[in-house]
């Protein structure tokens, strides 16, 4: 591994301290297969001790470290700093109030998820093992399990900021998930919820989202899926 000089311009805001956002340039010394993350840690570490991010698994898992890098919604952890060069632009996420430099208050998106009833309802007598599923039930809904609900999709959706009220699509992705899994009953609510101006009709199918997953997920295809279903059920 070689060491390499960057440049990273960062978004900061201090409550209390700032007025407004500003942006603050740091000039660090990294090794070339560095990610984002790593870039963060030694400017925390090495030149400012204050700077406020959010990480915790490092693994791609937990979806704690999104944020938007030269304009793209990436995970910290594991986004190389090679797809972006020598100078780098970090910011929070879009859409959401900043509580301080990269940290943005989450609670509104996860209300929201709340709303769609983000759990398995189930109505009919308990098996004596577990539910079993095919392997074509699995498949409708495997790719869809796979969110790590880090919001990088919700804060690249047009749709959403400029109305707060939008469910988003991380949210109606959730709610396709349980919708269409064989082992769930509560379907015909979910749906209810999310036929409405801010639900699932607001999604215009800009594809954004998926363009933002991290994990890759197909969310307008399944978020056009529910909108087929919705129609169904109101048949």
């Amino acid at each position: 591994m070689a060491m390499i000089d960057i440049r990273v311009k960062i978004l900061r805001y201090q409550p209390g301290q700032d007025a407004k956002p500003r942006w603050q340039v740091f000039a660090v010394k990294v090794e070339d297969e560095s990610t984002i993350l790593d870039v963060l840690n030694e400017i925390h570490w090495q030149h400012d001790g204050t700077l406020a991010y959010r990480r915790s698994c490092r693994s791609s898992i937990c979806g704690s470290c999104a944020m938007k890098v030269n304009g793209r919604n990436v995970l910290a952890c594991e986004t190389p700093i090679h797809r972006f060069g020598t100078k780098l632009k970090i910011e929070p996420l879009s859409g959401f109030e900043i509580i301080k430099d990269l940290v943005v208050d989450l609670d509104p998106f996860f209300e929201k998820l709340k709303r769609i009833k983000p759990y398995l309802i189930v109505d009919r007598p308990m098996p004596d093992k577990e539910f079993v599923q095919s392997p074509q039930q699995l498949e409708q809904i495997g790719e869809s399990t796979l969110c790590i609900l880090c919001a990088a999709c919700s804060a690249a959706c047009p749709s959403s900021w400029p109305n707060s009220d939008y469910l988003g699509p991380a949210a109606l992705l959730k709610a396709y998930r349980f919708v269409f899994d064989s082992r769930d009953d509560g379907a015909d609510d979910r749906l209810e919820i999310v036929n409405d101006k801010n639900g699932v009709w607001r999604c215009h199918t800009i594809f954004n989202c998926m363009e933002a997953c991290p994990k890759k997920i197909k969310i307008t295809e399944y978020l056009s899926r529910l909108k087929l279903k919705v129609v169904e059920n109101s048949l």
